[in-house]
């Protein structure tokens, strides 16, 4: 599949956005984060700010962006409407929580709130993990790790980012230091296993299947359906060479999840040296986020590519 830069943005930004919303949301909800009301407000508004940018980003993908809002309709039968549904639910608790900050009412909501914001974030991201993993003719994607993926590498990206946020705000929190130690290795973990699953699954969808026919009947193309390349043969037809593929998934490991874990180390080890840690924690993970979203789409095979 080709790899679409505003699809790679927005999973990536709006990831990291609706994770740090969800732990940001919690933290308040049941006061495990060390932080002022207007450092509060710093966070949500970072964390809407990121989503935003992410929808948006997604929408410069469409052929006609100014119909997005009739994706929303098709709620009952596609995960990408789902998507939209609850992205634009989200925004309700969230503002809601924002607005009892800055006004300073309705205190006794505030947990309430963060826990609906914080599960509409997760649901709005597993929602977004499932556009892919129900697609049946992409069997790179059509597999039970695809959503998981997208559900905890959305939480350790915005563990990361909120981690650093505290660090410059003179902030620090061990516990959801060792939270994020706990989502490397899982993330970690996950991905090698998804790698070593799309290796090893033959790729047994033939052309008679691909058509809906028996594979007992025997089917020969006769020539070529065009003369030149097409919108399909570029948006499915992507390849990436299997050596490439190979030294980007190293890059990606160790810049997603090496570099970020031994960060994180010395985060508990010297304290003081905190801030510039997370600096660079972030910097190397997003780079290996987008590598890693970069792969998921490269890697992908359409079934269309039987036909050309």
């Amino acid at each position: 599949m080709h790899p679409a830069y505003s699809v790679i943005i927005f999973t990536t930004i709006s990831g990291a956005g609706y994770g740090l919303l969800t732990l940001a949301a919690l933290g308040m909800a049941f006061g495990l984060l060390p932080v002022s009301p207007s450092f509060m407000i710093v966070l949500l508004g970072i964390s809407i700010a990121l989503v935003t940018i992410g929808l948006f980003s997604s929408m410069t993908h469409l052929g006609h962006p100014e119909r997005a809002w009739r994706a929303v309709s098709q709620w009952r039968s596609s995960w990408l409407s789902r998507e939209g549904l609850f992205a634009l639910l989200t925004y309700i608790p969230t503002g809601l929580l924002g607005l009892s900050y800055i006004f300073e009412i309705g205190v006794e909501l505030r947990p309430i709130l963060g826990l609906a914001a914080a599960i509409l974030a997760m649901i709005t991201v597993y929602c977004t993990g499932m556009i892919y993993a129900s697609l049946k003719t992409i069997r790179a994607w059509y597999q039970p790790l695809t959503t998981p993926i997208y559900v905890v590498l959305s939480l350790l990206s915005g563990a990361l980012l909120l981690l650093c946020l505290l660090a410059v705000g003179g902030e620090h929190s061990g516990l959801l230091v060792k939270f994020a130690i706990i989502l490397c290795a899982l993330s970690l973990l996950l991905k090698l296993a998804y790698w070593k699953k799309i290796d090893e699954a033959p790729y047994d969808y033939t052309v008679q299947q691909a058509l809906g026919f028996p594979d007992a009947i025997k089917i020969a193309q006769v020539e070529p359906a065009h003369t030149q390349a097409n919108f399909v043969m570029r948006e499915m037809g992507y390849k990436v060479a299997r050596s490439n593929s190979a030294k980007l998934r190293k890059l990606m490991v160790m810049l997603g999840f090496v570099v970020p874990f031994l960060c994180l180390a010395g985060v508990i080890l010297m304290p003081v040296q905190m801030v510039p840690l997370m600096v660079i924690l972030l910097l190397s993970h997003s780079v290996g986020l987008m590598v890693e979203r970069w792969l998921f789409f490269a890697e992908a095979e359409h079934v269309v590519n039987l036909y050309y």
